[in-house]
């Protein structure tokens, strides 16, 4: 048994980074944080890593904030709640989100909390069909964080995203797939094989042009129109600059399959 609240693996260019607080739902506290921070800083200054899987050990993902980290006594002054997501959460989702790499979640279980908003930074979510996705926040008077204000209501509308922000009600992994929350539920047993083929597959491909593709589509929910236009102009000569652009170019005129470097 290992004290590592964090696990993270590298092989053939994939980087599997594993949340390991099995006996509390892989909840977060403070250790969890500080190891998740140097395990994305690794993935971030590794050249070799292409793409990057997470989950959870045990049986669920994530249920959030570990709230026995965070427990008020009567009479005790009460928590700055706004410095723990300034100095923790919203560091860890600016991370995840912007890495220049793609990213895949599997959801193994319970997603509560902060657990469930956690995935939406990524590019791909697999959910295992058993797997529940809970904004657990407004049964203990809280807000949803973890860029839950925005990635809900991007993602699968703003009455829907008042449903599940104010009512708590937890979803299915088939109704998130349904909604557009996620990208794909699977059963079960095939999950981590999935979510693991899918990111070895991401890792074999033109990887620089595929993180021009996150900062475009990231970029097109403040722009405008012209705006977006001039950002794809502008990314597309930098793309077009790339290793794998004129692999991607010769392999095709060639009748072949490519070769990428993530160059």
């Amino acid at each position: 048994m290992t004290d590592q609240t964090v696990l993270l693996s590298i092989e053939e260019g994939v980087a599997r980074i594993t949340l390991n607080r099995p006996d509390s739902l892989n909840s977060f506290n403070l250790a969890m944080h500080e190891e998740m921070h140097q395990a994305l800083k690794t993935v971030r200054q590794d050249p070799g890593v292409r793409a990057l899987l997470l989950t959870g050990s045990g049986r669920g993902f994530c249920a959030g904030q570990d709230l026995s980290d965070r427990s008020v006594a009567p009479g005790d002054e009460a928590p700055d709640l706004g410095e723990s997501l300034e100095k923790h959460y919203n560091p860890l989702l600016r991370s995840l989100r912007n890495l220049n790499i793609p990213t895949v979640c599997a959801v193994n279980g319970v997603a509560a909390g902060a657990g469930a908003n956690l995935p939406l930074a990524c590019d791909f979510v697999l959910a295992a069909r058993s797997a529940k996705f809970i904004q657990a926040f407004c049964k203990i008077g809280l807000v949803p964080d973890s860029g839950g204000t925005w990635s809900l209501p991007q993602l699968v509308g703003m009455a829907r995203a008042k449903g599940l922000a104010m009512l708590g009600e937890p979803l299915s992994a088939e109704q998130a797939e349904q909604w557009g929350l996620i990208w794909r539920c699977v059963d079960d047993a095939a999950l981590q094989d999935e979510a693991l083929s899918l990111t070895r597959h991401l890792a074999t491909q033109p990887t620089r042009g595929l993180a021009l593709i996150k900062r475009a589509l990231h970029a097109s929910t403040d722009n405008g129109f012209d705006a977006q236009l001039d950002l794809e102009r502008d990314l597309q000569r930098l793309a077009g600059r790339t290793v794998d652009y004129r692999e991607g170019v010769s392999a095709f005129m060639e009748k072949r399959t490519p070769h990428f470097m993530g160059e």
